[in-house]
C-alpha cells in the first residue's frame, strides 16, 4: 500500500522530487530534456517556489526544491507569476491572465475568484509536480504524436532538512547523476543539471546553488543549534571534510568562512558584480563535493575510485570521504521519506506518529553501511541501499 506523503505545512520545507517515463524508457531527448527545464523554471516561479538543484536524465529527473511557509502575494505580484506561467500561452489560460490584468487596472484588484483559483495552486510540491509532469506530458504527446501515459506512477518525494550541510550533499548526488550514469567524468560537462547551469552562468542556477548555505532551518520540526549531526548537537564523528559535509549553522550565515574574500573582492561593486564573486567562492567550495576531470576528487590530486571499488571497500568496512560515496546510487536518497540529521528526523516522526505502527519507539534510521556522516532517514532500508 502506498503511504500518504509526509509533507509540511506552515513551515518552510525541502523536497527532493523524482519521477521516471514509464517503463524506464529513455525518451528524453535534448529538446525534451532543456523543456523540462524551462517548464521547471516558469512553473516555479508562479508557484513561488525555489529550485536549489536539479538534473534531468532521459528516462527520469531529480530536482530539488524549497516551499515557502506561505503563499500570500500581492495581486501585482500574482500577476507578474502568471505571466511567467501563461505569457505564451493560447486561448483558455491566455483569458485568465487577460482577466487578471484587466481587473488589476480597471478597478486596482485581482477578482477574487481568480485569485482563488491560483492560490490553490501555489505552495504545494504535490500540484507542484502534478502540473509540472502533465503540462511535460502534453507538450511531449503532441509533439511525438503519441497519446497515453508518461510517467511512471506518482512521483517520489523525500523532505530533506534546510540546513547547509545536509541540502550540499543532497544537491551533490543530484548533480552527480550523469557522472554516475557514466555520461560525463565532471558534471559541469553534462548540460542538463544545475551545477552545469551554473558554472555556464545560468543567474537562477547560482542562486539556487548559493541558496543552501544562506539557509536556516525554518522547516525543521525540532530545532537544533550549532552542528547537525546524529544525537541532535553531539560531535560529529567523522573530522575535517566529513564534518563539514554535515554541519549546518543555525542564526547565522554558513557560508561566512569562505566568503569573506569574494565580499572583500566585491568591494563597493554593484550587488550584480558583488554576486558573481560570491558564486565564485560558493562555487569553488560545493565543487570540493563533486568530482572533477578524469575522475580527480576535489583539489587535491587524489585519483577517485571506480564505483566497484567504492563498492569492496565499504563491504570490508573501509572508510570512504563522502565524495567518493556519492558515486553509488544511495536509496534514501530517493526512497528514504526524511533525510537529515537525527534530532530532524525524529521531530518529523513525532509529528506524523499516527501513521506508524504502535512498536515503533522513534524516527530515525542509520543509513547502513554508508559513511554520510551523521545523515539519518525515516525508512529502514536494509537491503540493496546502495548500487
Amino acid at each position: 500500500m502506498r503511504r500518504n506523503r509526509i509533507k509540511v505545512k506552515g513551515r518552510i520545507a525541502v523536497y527532493h522530487c523524482v519521477s521516471r517515463i514509464v517503463g524506464a524508457q529513455r525518451l528524453l531527448d535534448d529538446l525534451g530534456k532543456e523543456t523540462l527545464v524551462r517548464l521547471l523554471r516558469r512553473l516555479a516561479t508562479f508557484c513561488g517556489l525555489e529550485v536549489i538543484t536539479y538534473c534531468i536524465m532521459s528516462n527520469h529527473f531529480h530536482v530539488l526544491v524549497r516551499v515557502p511557509a506561505e503563499q500570500n502575494p500581492t495581486d501585482e505580484e500574482l500577476v507578474e507569476r502568471m505571466k511567467a506561467l501563461y505569457g505564451k500561452a493560447k486561448p483558455r489560460e491566455a483569458g485568465l491572465l487577460y482577466e487578471a490584468e484587466k481587473g488589476l487596472h480597471d478597478h486596482g484588484r485581482v477578482d477574487a475568484d481568480i485569485r482563488k483559483r491560483m492560490l490553490a495552486r501555489m505552495g504545494d510540491v504535490s500540484e507542484f509536480m502534478k502540473e509540472f509532469k502533465q503540462r511535460f506530458s502534453k507538450w511531449y504527446n503532441i509533439r511525438h504524436q503519441r497519446f497515453g501515459t508518461l510517467w511512471a506512477e506518482r512521483f517520489r518525494s523525500v523532505l530533506v532538512e534546510d540546513q547547509p550541510g545536509v541540502l550540499e550533499t543532497v544537491s551533490a548526488y543530484i548533480d552527480l547523476n550523469a557522472v554516475r550514469a557514466g555520461l560525463v567524468e565532471d558534471p559541469k560537462d553534462y548540460r542538463h543539471c544545475g551545477y552545469a547551469a551554473a558554472v555556464a552562468g545560468d543567474v537562477k542556477a547560482r542562486s539556487g546553488l548559493l541558496s543552501m548555505y544562506a539557509s536556516e532551518s525554518e522547516g525543521a520540526l525540532q530545532g537544533t543549534t550549532g552542528a547537525v549531526v546524529a544525537g541532535g548537537g553531539q560531535a560529529a564523528g567523522a573530522a575535517g571534510e566529513e564534518a563539514g559535509v554535515v554541519a549546518g549553522t543555525r542564526g547565522q550565515d554558513a557560508r561566512a568562512p569562505f566568503l569573506a574574500g569574494a565580499q572583500a573582492a566585491a568591494g563597493s561593486e554593484e550587488p550584480r558584480k558583488a554576486r558573481v564573486h560570491e558564486w565564485k567562492a560558493v562555487g569553488a567550495e560545493y565543487r570540493k563535493r563533486l568530482f572533477v576531470r578524469g575522475g580527480v576528487s576535489g583539489s587535491s590530486g587524489k585519483v577517485a575510485m571506480s564505483r566497484e571499488q567504492i563498492k569492496r571497500v565499504l563491504q570490508k568496512g573501509g572508510e570512504l570521504s563522502v565524495r567518493e560515496v556519492l558515486r553509488l546510487r544511495i536509496r534514501h536518497m530517493t526512497d528514504g521519506v526524511v533525510l537529515g540529521s537525527k534530532g530532524f528526523v525524529d521531530g518529523v516522526w513525532l509529528a506524523h506518529r499516527e501513521r506508524f505502527g504502535a512498536k515503533r519507539r522513534s524516527g530515525a534510521r542509520p543509513i547502513r553501511g554508508v559513511p554520510l556522516g551523521g545523515l539519518s532517514a525515516l525508512r529502514d532500508l536494509r537491503v540493496a541501499a546502495i548500487s
